[in-house]
């Protein structure tokens, strides 16, 4: 650790590089050095300490938050090398009303983002900043977001003084040498400012500014809000060389996309490698997706799914015209509330060790506990806000949103395409929400098109307030809701031109449904693993093959492609699952229509056309279904 006056990057020492290693000298980035400079001297830390990411240097942090009792160590038995932390109760979640988007031009921001002036929002920020870190250390964490040598990876740093936020950032990303390495004399690169502060939720902000190349980040400690390379630069933001801009607006620039996806490999027993991506509002299965592990027939077969990434995917087009995707990210940050053996077995394995568990129930065995999770209920524990817990007491154990934080190493299906630099040619897209009623299990657009328009009118249903009935529903297209760090609109304009590229070869792009339930508020669907069967299906139609219907609303497949029968279903049950019921989608066509025209000023016409298409269809499908009834 240096004083606050030697801020300088850490150099390799070659007395103790281990046998045959090269030992490099990291690049001095001037850039680099005078902004943390700069950053030091509005904060004034009693310590600069610029993370290196070692195995030391992590023993080292964790250590530290043992001492001050910010982290507790778990069972070695029950889970190695694995951590407790709570969060303060009004530092839980992701602070959406207090993230903010300070371009210089409101406009550029568009109403789906907070805006704020750039000039006030900096003035605020220069006054929280001013002295918050004195008696603390400032922790220099420069970041590489992407495979190591991959053209699609990006750099930044970020500076912070929480020892836990850097604990998790070594555990989600490639930090210290190896992105000082990548840094060399680049200018331009992602520049964030976090400190918890006093976590004053009054005083929270989450600030982007794109032109400025900055994120800033100010009383929390939560996840991505304190995590800046997570959604604010791996979504909301994107260095490229000589400046910063919103991230999706690089990628519109540059014909690239930067998606709140994950991305699987999925291999059929003739050892053919098929390569999806998937995008899924929260709570719609994304993560457990993502890890399936297929029925024991399936596997028996050859069948086999590998996750390359959980949530972040960065497509850009190969020499070939196909889209190729790599994870930004090294690890996974994931809800543990609900995880369990029946849900995501994959899941349960790779949280066994080298994990940070945030919000969790503690037992009186120092292991982990959550509702959902499997095996007895423990008679008490520790609630995720310390206090004693019973099962008879009425409040959750474990919050809501708790959360792990693991490397993606420790995943047994982590597939070995996971880090090529060059990325994974994607073959599919799926978008998927969660409705009880109306969308059927699985269905293919016609065209690219067609899917953009299905990713920009997304919805999931919110919770019901009240048992048996529907919960409101919430339009996120493509899942970026929260996170597309420009004008809505924009983004989907930019979707449409990528197809139009010249020699594009667009993946195919699918609208699944795991939660359709029947006339008895039971769901249709019994999900997890059977999911495998919409999967199968995907990679057959991606291939020239797989039977399937039209519809009004797109390709379905039909129920033997899925094998339907083999769960001794009735015809009518199996009908239901798949149905396109007009008066339903009707509706459906109206909400979408009002929707779009909240960015009527740069809605594309394309979307319009696309509404008005399914309208019409809808229509003649109604008509033809009463004639045929006569």
């Amino acid at each position: 650790m240096e004083s606050t006056g030697v801020i300088l990057p850490p150099k390799p020492d070659p007395t103790k590089a281990g046998p045959g290693a090269v030992v490099r000298q990291v690049p001095m980035n001037q850039e680099l050095i005078a902004w943390v400079e700069t950053v030091a001297r509005l904060t004034q830390p009693h310590i600069v300490h610029w993370c290196s990411g070692t195995d030391e240097e992590a023993e080292r942090i964790i250590e530290l938050m043992l001492r001050d009792g910010s982290a507790e160590k778990l069972d070695a038995l029950i889970h190695p090398n694995s951590y407790y932390v709570r969060s303060h109760v009004s530092d839980v979640e992701r602070s959406s009303t207090r993230t903010f988007i300070c371009s210089l031009s409101e406009d550029d921001a568009g109403p789906s983002n907070n805006w704020m002036d750039p000039v006030f929002m900096r003035d605020q920020m220069a006054h929280l900043f001013n002295g918050c870190m004195q008696g603390r250390v400032m922790y220099v964490v420069p970041y590489l977001l992407g495979p190591p040598g991959s053209p699609a990876a990006r750099v930044g740093v970020q500076v912070t003084d929480s020892p836990y936020v850097v604990a998790n950032l070594r555990l989600m990303n490639r930090i210290g040498r190896v992105a000082l390495e990548h840094f060399g004399n680049q200018t331009g690169f992602v520049k964030g400012i976090h400190s918890v502060g006093t976590l004053d939720p009054e005083q929270r902000y989450v600030c982007h500014f794109p032109e400025e190349n900055l994120i800033v980040s100010m009383n929390t400690n939560y996840g991505s809000d304190a995590m800046l390379p997570k959604k604010c630069h791996a979504l909301r933001l994107a260095s490229v060389q000589a400046r910063l801009r919103i991230a999706s607006v690089m990628a519109r620039d540059e014909g690239w996309l930067a998606e709140h996806m994950m991305i699987i490999c999925v291999t059929s027993p003739d050892g053919v490698r098929t390569f999806i991506a998937g995008a899924f509002p929260a709570s719609c299965g994304k993560t457990n997706l993502a890890m399936l592990l297929p029925p024991d027939a399936d596997l028996a077969a050859g069948w086999k799914v590998e996750v390359i990434g959980d949530d972040i995917a960065w497509m850009h087009f190969g020499d070939d015209g196909r889209l190729y995707a790599v994870n930004s990210e090294a690890g996974f940050f994931g809800v543990a509330t609900g995880t369990s053996s029946a849900s995501n077995p994959n899941g349960m394995e790779t949280l066994r060790s080298n994990t940070i568990f945030t919000n969790v129930a503690m037992t009186e065995e120092r292991s982990v506990w959550w509702e959902g999770l499997d095996g007895d209920v423990p008679e008490f524990c520790a609630d995720w806000t310390g206090q004693r817990w019973e099962p008879e007491c009425g409040r959750s154990a474990a919050h809501s949103n708790s959360r792990f934080t693991v490397p993606a190493a420790n995943c047994p299906t982590l597939s070995d395409e996971w880090d090529n630099p060059q990325g994974v040619p994607i073959s599919a897209i799926i978008f998927g929400g969660r409705r009880t009623t109306t969308m059927p299990l699985v269905y293919e657009a016609f065209n690219w098109q067609h899917g953009t328009y299905l990713g920009a009118t997304l919805t999931s249903e919110l919770p019901a307030t009240v048992a048996g009935t529907v919960g409101p529903l919430k339009f996120d297209p493509m899942a970026m809701q929260p996170f597309c760090g420009y004008h809505m609109a924009d983004y989907w304009q930019h979707w449409l031109n990528m197809g139009r590229r010249p020699g594009a070869d667009m993946p195919k792009i699918y609208h699944v449904n795991w939660f359709r339930k029947d006339w008895g508020d039971r769901y249709l669907w019994p999900g997890f693993r059977e999911n495998m069967r919409v999967l199968k299906w995907i990679v057959d139609r991606t291939r020239g093959r797989g039977d399937a219907n039209e519809t009004a609303i797109g390709m379905i497949p039909k129920s033997q492609c899925l094998g339907l029968s083999d769960f001794g279903w009735t015809k009518e049950f199996m009908h239901e699952l798949l149905a396109v019921k007009t008066d339903e989608w009707y509706k459906e066509v109206d909400r979408r229509e009002e929707f779009l025209s909240r960015f009527s000023t740069k809605l594309p016409r394309e979307l319009l056309d696309e509404n008005d298409a399914l309208r019409k269809r809808i229509q003649n499908a109604h008509l033809h279904s009463r004639y045929a009834n006569q």
